[in-house]
């Protein structure tokens, strides 16, 4: 009988979020070491330490990517750099932005620093060059030229009585810069690939420089030489000098010469001896994550990788940033795991609630690394293990043992220690063939596991009696069962609550139920058939002989394990349903759908309004005549059909050669490159080619051959507008021809059906023709006589005042009905060639005429091969 005190689910609300808070970047510590400042898209986060949560977050208005940062020394400024070539400066604990000015970069800035004073910020950019900024002041005290490529390394000699700036760029040398005569003293060269990091001894008189070509080198400042080159064998992203005068014995420092810590692609932190190059110290893997191969070294995606080293020595500490985005705090001089932070967790594909009174929740990402949040503090453990990604988990009845599966065909079981809270592996087994796609644990007691596999089969491993026997060392399971379940995928497994029965759920569009009450096998009980696509989840109700399954065809089913009937459907879902849960002790089941339909469809509602309110404001911006903002909203819709729209409307206006220019050079060196590929795509057009060449002509007209270089692509896109342009060039000069041909026609030519005899008032108008100046080259030897005589020619040949009274007017009127146009203006040129002083009205004829004329009306169809003007100056003949 149902509890009737017993409360229904209708909603749920979020009580907590674990978010990200960095997705790659820069990260810099702040001098007091309270706070971690990391990049996150368009922000800055501030991470306090002490509680691992987002206290402050910057961003920019104009949600561009914040491409490089910079706190000052005294913790009082932060200085950030964005896509938009902005830079500003911030008052952090307040979120306020306190300055905003140009970065003077052409391109992005890609590292900054201040300097010890906190009154002096460099910016090195992609486009080779250094700037120095006063920023107490306000201005540019330093523009430094001669860097190859991207400045990506800035750094200021901890000295600033030197007045010395470090840097490097793609040219894998160390500039240093005399900031007296902003010159660039000298280059050390050692490095044969991109150099990460430098580091300074507390004299000054020592410099440690780190390079992704495996080597550190060891430099003496006073004479600006090498001392040591230190082969370390692997990229290395970051180096710390040791302080001196500590006892670090514990890391195998045993003498007082130079040592320093390296952190790079093998993923761990080892100590150097500068004056042998030995390394003396490496730190202890976890027991579960083994030493990288010389072959999965060189990934540069290796989750394993460090990407940077930062020291803390206030509290004698060290930092650490993953390529998976984690930050790792760590204990000189044990080097011992002190604090993580998970910047960024990636898909969420599985995650369980685990410890005491579900104090902490175990979540498996898109990664082959499970982290352990503890959600009083958010503090995080990261599990090293399995070796590829982790794709299901279960957890035993009393919440400190709990499994994984992966795709690298093993399943691993881990405990948590009551005390601690610490996590480590316990148990292995790897015997499958395929991704290891599905696990679940015993119900009663840690006794079994069972795993679903890609390889079709069903295995069940039985775990030793006592695991916390097994101290340090992995217990390494053996599978007591395989059988061969489905015909494709498992994608499910799941236990009964008194553990003598199993579902399985596969992409086959069954589930069965086994029988696990026998020692040496499991004995098929039914099948469940009514999907119509794959089972993707089963479940057992906690209360009642039902099964609940779900599917990729949008239904969840609940079936009778009595006689394996569909006892409900439940239908709703438009997409895969993925997950199936009993809820409400048994009452209630709850879904989770992928719902990609309904997602893409809001997100392309979404979408759609947005372009409609940033298409109204465009087209208010086009009415109050800002072109400037229109041009630039147009070009972030990235719609080239918009922006041409945006072009016609300035080229529209009055001097609008001149507002077109004056707006195109105002547009940001990205929005100018964007404009180029447009112009690209309206050139191949014949419509739109005239708004094409007119930008074409401001870009060109006004930018330098070397910074149009710099576009992206730019060398494609202007061989792609070659062959249309001279395309247009061709078109443009025939259709000049032809409107030269219609001209002349339209001067000589009578209107048909007028008397015979006109009047000086009613001869054709020819001034234009005679005022128009010739746009092809002069034919002089066809030319006969002056202009004068060939214009007065011209109106005895159009007078016809006489008439021929052996010529009746009707045999004219019929010719006029048979001979076309262009006959009629052949014959007038032949006429007015042989005979200048007869009338040439079409009555008075030479006997040459006559015979021409005979033989135009047996073949109407011959076309004008040359055309002598006689009004105007000789012309190139016509070619039909």
């Amino acid at each position: 009988m149902a509890n009737t005190n017993l409360q229904f689910k209708t909603n749920y609300a979020v009580s907590s979020k674990i978010e990200p808070f960095y997705k790659g970047g820069k990260v810099q510590i702040s001098k007091d070491e309270k706070h971690v400042f990391c990049t996150c898209g368009s922000r800055v986060n501030v991470l306090e330490i002490s509680t691992g949560k987002i206290v402050h977050s910057v961003e920019h208005d104009d949600q561009e990517d914040i491409t490089s940062f910079a706190l000052s020394c005294d913790d009082e400024l932060l200085v950030t750099a964005s896509r938009a070539l902005l830079l500003k400066q911030w008052d952090w604990r307040q979120a306020q932005c306190t300055r905003s000015w140009r970065a003077i970069h052409t391109v992005p800035v890609a590292s900054m620093t201040f300097d010890s004073t906190s009154t002096l910020l460099a910016t090195g950019g992609c486009d080779g060059t250094i700037k120095l900024w006063d920023v107490v002041k306000q201005y540019c005290t330093h523009n430094l030229k001669g860097s190859s490529g991207v400045v990506h390394l800035v750094q200021f000699h901890p000295d600033i009585s030197r007045l010395q700036l470090f840097s490097s760029s793609l040219d894998c040398g160390i500039r240093l810069w005399d900031l007296r005569s902003s010159q660039c003293v000298c280059v050390l060269q050692s490095h044969y690939s991109a150099v990460t990091s430098l580091c300074f001894s507390r004299d000054g008189g020592t410099m440690v420089s780190s390079g992704r070509d495996k080597i550190c080198t060891v430099w003496d400042l006073k004479t600006r030489k090498a001392k040591r080159t230190v082969p370390v064998y692997e990229a290395v992203e970051g180096v710390v000098l040791l302080p001196e005068n500590k006892d670090f014995s514990q890391i195998g420092v045993k003498s007082k010469d130079l040592h320093f810590i390296t952190a790079g692609s093998k993923g761990v932190l080892r100590v150097w001896e500068a004056s042998t190059a030995c390394c003396v110290y490496t730190q202890t893997l976890p027991s579960t994550l083994t030493p990288v191969s010389g072959e999965e070294e060189e990934k540069d995606d290796d989750p394993r990788s460090l990407t940077y080293l930062l020291h803390l020595p206030t509290s004698s500490r060290l930092a650490t940033v993953t390529a998976e985005h984690n930050i790792l705090l760590y204990q000189l001089p044990e080097l011992t795991t002190q604090q993580q932070f998970v910047g960024y967790s990636d898909e969420v594909l599985d995650v369980k609630f685990l410890g005491k009174g579900d104090s902490h929740i175990v979540v498996a990402t898109n990664s082959c690394q499970l982290k352990v949040f503890e959600l009083l503090t958010n503090s995080c453990q990261i599990l090293y293990g399995h070796t590829d990604t982790v794709l299901s988990l279960d957890v035993f009845k009393k919440g400190f043992l709990f499994a994984s599966c992966a795709k690298d065909r093993s399943v691993r079981v881990w405990q948590m220690d009551s005390d601690s809270g610490q996590v480590r592996c316990v148990a292995q087994g790897s015997s499958h063939t395929n991704a290891v796609g599905s696990i679940t644990c015993s119900r009663m007691k840690a006794s079994f596991v069972v795993s679903g596999s890609q390889d079709c089969t069903v295995k069940v491993w039985d775990l030793p009696g006592d695991l916390s026997m097994t101290g340090e060392d992995i217990h390494r399971l053996t599978a007591r069962i395989t059988e061969k379940a489905h015909d494709k995928d498992v994608n499910s497994v799941a236990v009964s609550p008194n553990d003598k029965l199993l579902a399985s759920g596969s992409q086959d569009r069954t589930a069965k139920l086994w029988s696990l009450a026998g020692e040496g096998n499991v004995g098929l009980l039914g099948v469940f058939r009514g999907h119509r696509r794959g089972v993707w989840a089963v479940c057992f109700s906690p209360v009642d002989q039902v099964l609940a399954t779900s599917s990729a065809d949008g239904t969840t089913k609940l079936w009778s394990l009595q006689d394996f009937s569909c006892l409900k459907t439940f239908e709703g879902h438009d997409a895969s349903v993925l997950k199936v849960i009993f809820v409400s002790r048994g009452t209630q089941l709850l879904t989770r759908c992928t719902d990609v339909t309904e997602v893409e469809l809001a997100e392309e509602q979404a979408k759609q309004e947005d372009q409609i309110l940033k298409q109204q404001e465009l087209s208010n911006l086009l009415h109050e005549k800002k072109y400037l903002k229109a041009l630039g909203l147009a070009i972030l819709l990235d719609q080239p059909h918009t922006v041409l729209t945006v072009v016609k409307a300035i080229r529209q206006g009055e001097d609008s050669r001149q507002l077109l220019e004056k707006t195109l050079l105002k547009l940001r060196l990205d929005q100018k490159e964007s404009l180029l590929r447009y112009c690209v795509v309206w050139n191949t057009n014949a419509r739109n080619c005239l708004d094409a060449q007119a930008v074409l002509q401001v870009l060109l007209t006004h930018l330098q051959p070397e910074e149009l270089l710099q576009y992206q692509g730019a060398r494609t896109h202007l061989e792609g507008l070659i062959p249309y342009t001279e395309r247009h060039m061709q078109r443009i000069g025939h259709l000049l021809q032809a409107s030269m041909f219609l001209n002349y026609m339209w001067q000589k030519m009578r209107v048909a059906g007028a008397p015979s005899s006109m009047g000086q008032d009613e001869e054709m108008d020819t001034t234009p023709l005679a005022q128009t100046q010739p746009f092809f080259v002069i034919d002089k030897e066809k030319g006969k006589g002056s202009g004068e005589e060939r214009r007065d020619g011209g109106h005895d040949s159009d007078s016809g005042q006489d008439e021929d009274p052996n010529c009746p007017a009707e045999e004219e009127e019929e010719e006029d009905d048979e001979v076309s146009v262009t006959k009629k203006a052949s014959a007038n040129n032949r006429r007015t060639k042989n005979s200048a002083s007869t009338k040439t009205n079409g009555n008075h004829h030479s006997e040459n005429e006559e015979s021409s004329e005979e033989e135009d009306e047996n073949d109407q169809t011959k076309t004008v091969k040359c055309l002598p003007v006689s009004s105007a100056p000789q012309c190139q003949a016509f070619a039909s």
